[in-house]
């Protein structure tokens, strides 16, 4: 075990963890992040229960990894629950054991909500009022009250409802049209649609859902795969275990789904991280690099350019926006009737201070500490003055 691993068994390191925590939540950011983090996770939840569950879909998830357990021994959408949460229990001790420091709490928060969050969904509304019918058979009710199994003509299990209501199956999943009317290509869509908008979601704050997320570090780390490489085989592997409860088609159908996943994660990853890069080359450049630093908060570079036609010297400003504040810089240049040649391109991927991002609040504070420190040394050497003048006059008498 090396350094790294080791530090998890002393003291001092979780004496110094709990004080983080708790200075982390005497801040508004904390409990925003932790909101928003759980609402990701409810849409990320409701995918799984929705679409995965009823259809015995397998993509490549911890979720798909339970739902063939869970299936396998008969369980239902309790046990399916504590499934995803023990494999993820699981899984996130071997990531902190082998791999260090390379997930943190928000990694462990909204891995361990995923499986309550399922069956909040189950209670709220359960998946069986799109997939099932109440009937009323007081032989069978008999039979699922001691707990056996009553199969229906069509060969599908009745289920008892938590109100202790006899459920009769008329739809093979909540997008089929009936039973043997079904196609999974559309309960996949659905599903990857949603829980790749929640993982993408959770990736902007600098969480995940875990899981597979997991599995493709240590892979990663021990087998040097590229992370991208490492993803795809952890996906495929957990999709070939579908063969223990559905057939050869139903798993190529995962594996597909799988690889649709990663591209529409890396969609809404792209398009959620989008930012502007605007070059600006005017006469007025102070005016906008003021603007820029003052009014929206964000930082810029000056460059010395020279054209290439007329050999006149300028400066450009260089800067990084989002959408709304490059739509906010060009109505104030479009107001102030300031003169420029402008480009502006995407950038998907930033690095750096850029993230750090000053408010006008901050920009505020700054500004009136400035004036009040400036008003301090004014003070100052008014006072400085007035002694040495008193004194002048002291001494000439």
């Amino acid at each position: 075990m090396d350094q790294t691993a080791k530090q998890y068994f002393t003291a001092a390191y979780w004496k110094q963890l709990g004080h983080e925590f708790m200075a982390a939540m005497r801040t508004a950011k904390f409990w925003k992040e932790l909101f928003l983090m759980t609402f990701g996770m409810l849409f990320g939840s409701a995918a799984v229960y929705y679409f995965l569950i009823p259809s015995h879909l397998i993509v490549g998830t911890i979720s798909g990894l339970s739902i063939v357990i869970n299936t396998a021994l008969g369980g239902n959408a309790d046990t399916f629950s504590y499934w995803v949460m023990g494999i993820n229990a699981f899984l996130l001790i071997l990531a902190f054991l082998l791999i260090g420091n390379e997930f943190g709490a928000k990694t462990v928060y909204t891995a361990m909500i995923l499986g309550p969050m399922t069956q909040l969904w189950d209670r709220i509304y359960p998946y069986t009022n799109f997939t099932h019918r109440v009937i009323y058979n007081e032989d069978v009710l008999i039979q699922l009250c001691q707990h056996r199994v009553v199969l229906d003509p069509n060969g599908n299990p009745y289920l008892l409802s938590r109100s202790g209501q006899v459920l009769e199956q008329i739809k093979d999943s909540v997008m089929s049209a009936g039973l043997g009317m079904g196609d999974v290509w559309f309960d996949l869509i659905c599903f990857v649609l949603l829980l790749s908008a929640c993982q993408a979601f959770e990736f902007r704050m600098n969480a995940s859902t875990g899981g597979l997320d997991i599995i493709a570090k240590i892979i990663n780390k021990f087998l040097h795969f590229d992370i991208g490489a490492s993803v795809t085989i952890g996906g495929a592997l957990i999709c070939c275990t579908a063969f223990i409860i559905n057939d050869f088609r139903m798993v190529v159908i995962g594996l597909i789904g799988t690889w649709i996943n990663g591209m529409v994660i890396d969609y809404f990853t792209v398009s959620m991280n989008n930012k502007k890069r605007v070059c600006i080359i005017s006469p007025e450049w102070d005016r906008i690099r003021t603007y820029i630093i003052r009014n929206i908060g964000r930082g810029c570079s000056l460059y010395e350019v020279e054209g290439g036609y007329t050999n006149t010297k300028q400066i450009e400003v260089q800067t990084l926006l989002t959408k709304d504040e490059y739509a906010e810089l060009m109505k104030f240049m479009r107001d102030h009737h300031i003169q420029a040649f402008t480009t502006a391109g995407n950038c998907s991927e930033i690095y750096g201070t850029w993230l750090i991002h000053k408010s006008r609040y901050d920009n505020f504070r700054d500004d009136m500490q400035k004036r009040r420190a400036d008003f301090e040394q004014k003070r100052l050497e008014y006072m400085e003055r007035r002694k040495q003048y008193w004194e002048n006059i002291f001494h000439k008498k």
